[in-house]
């Protein structure tokens, strides 16, 4: 039981990054269908630099998350980016939600495996 944690975090960390590499190197997958919702959201995240800035922020938390010495810190980069991905499978696209609800279970279970870890932050 206690390699899930590390198990998971690997995996977490790992999908993050293979999705990262894949948008910067232009295999991520078709173009939005135009006049999508997912078209209009799409245009305004990626000409702005914005989906770089993800994009990298995803690179540095799925790190960060595979070494269980900085996996917290790790979920603080992600936990925003779980949230976006969530929101988006939920109110943009309305596809693809069982993947929404895998990083967001894997997420949550990381946070309640380093609880501990958190909660000495706010016990000052």
């Amino acid at each position: 039981m206690k390699h899930i944690p590390n198990i998971l975090g690997g995996l977490l960390g790992l999908a993050f990054i293979a999705s990262a590499i894949a948008y910067f190197s232009g295999a991520s997958g078709p173009p939005p269908i135009p006049g999508s919702p997912t078209e209009h959201f799409m245009a305004a995240f990626i000409p702005t630099g914005y989906m770089n800035f993800v994009k990298v922020c995803e690179i540095l938390g799925g790190l960060l998350c595979m070494i269980p010495l900085t996996r917290n810190i790790g979920l603080l980069f992600l936990g925003p980016i779980v949230l976006n991905i969530a929101a988006f499978h939920l109110f943009v696209s309305k596809s693809d939600l069982p993947v929404a609800a895998v990083f967001c279970l894997i997420s949550a279970y990381l946070l309640w495996a380093g609880r501990a870890k958190f909660t000495a932050l706010l016990n000052r």
